[in-house]
């Protein structure tokens, strides 16, 4: 039995987990992946050869590389039969919070909400793949792959396009209030979501607190929804709005990208 660990530099959160494990799935020879995403390291315990893994670990773009590969008497491995009911808890309140963020962006007016619950709707994408992958045919999970990438492409370049439409035509300003109260709510739902994930693999109470909600996109993009509807107040301008929105849509496309290497 060999070890093999990467370090892959942007897995920032429990969905660069899922979508690395879906990458590798179907690769013969892989016994078990133990994920540390503190560390952002990565252990593979494989028979035969690691090159088959390190290319479809660098295929994935999250920064990956191989540190080191060596033998391990290791054989047995504890399997985690919570994995699917948690998948199952932060699918739900990741779509949940799709449906509350994108109807209180169009009302509200932001566009930084708006693309706050594409992000959203991107992480139930990679947990509803991961679920619909269980059983299914490698083909299979490929075309739903594909589907959902394309698809969440789409959303984001409409989205840009209107980001671009309200940065030249004059329009009414975005809801703060509304901004602020419902990124808040996203935020703690994201923070119960990494808390779950990391709850159900961790074997330190401080190792799992090392992750903390600082290393995850997702929070970041909570985090500056809410400065942005503090300065559309403050400034009494939708620029701040327009901005976050923009850089949403961008790294939402990007991880629409990476789903989309799913399907190759």
């Amino acid at each position: 039995m060999n070890k093999t660990i990467f370090e892959i530099t942007k897995m920032d959160c429990p969905s660069e987990e899922n979508l690395i494990r879906l990458k590798l799935e179907g690769i013969s020879g892989i016994k078990n992946l133990d994920f540390d995403i503190p560390n952002r390291k990565l252990s593979v315990y494989h028979l035969g050869s690691s090159d088959a893994i390190e290319k479809a670990i660098i295929d994935l773009n999250l920064g990956g590389r191989k540190l080191l590969s060596e033998n391990t008497n290791e054989t047995q491995f504890k399997e985690n039969k919570q994995q699917k009911k948690l998948l199952w808890a932060v699918l739900a309140i990741n779509f949940s919070f799709f449906i509350i963020e994108i109807t209180s962006g169009l009302i509200s007016k932001s566009m930084g909400l708006v693309a706050d619950s594409l992000d959203m709707l991107a992480d139930s994408f990679v947990y509803g793949i991961s679920l619909f992958a269980v059983g299914s045919s490698v083909i299979r999970k490929k075309l739903v792959a594909k589907i959902a990438g394309y698809f969440q492409i789409m959303l984001a370049i409409i989205g840009f396009l209107e980001v671009i439409r309200r940065f030249f035509y004059t329009d009414k300003l975005p809801d703060f209030s509304t901004m602020i109260f419902i990124s808040i709510l996203a935020l703690v739902a994201n923070t119960i979501c990494l808390y779950l994930l990391q709850k159900s693999k961790s074997k330190e109470e401080a190792h799992m607190q090392a992750s903390m909600i600082f290393t995850s996109n997702d929070i970041i993009i909570n985090v500056g929804v809410i400065t942005a509807g503090i300065l559309v107040n403050a400034l009494n301008s939708n620029l701040p709005d327009l901005l976050i929105g923009a850089i949403v849509f961008i790294i939402v496309i990007r991880g629409a990208v990476r789903i989309l290497k799913l399907g190759k």
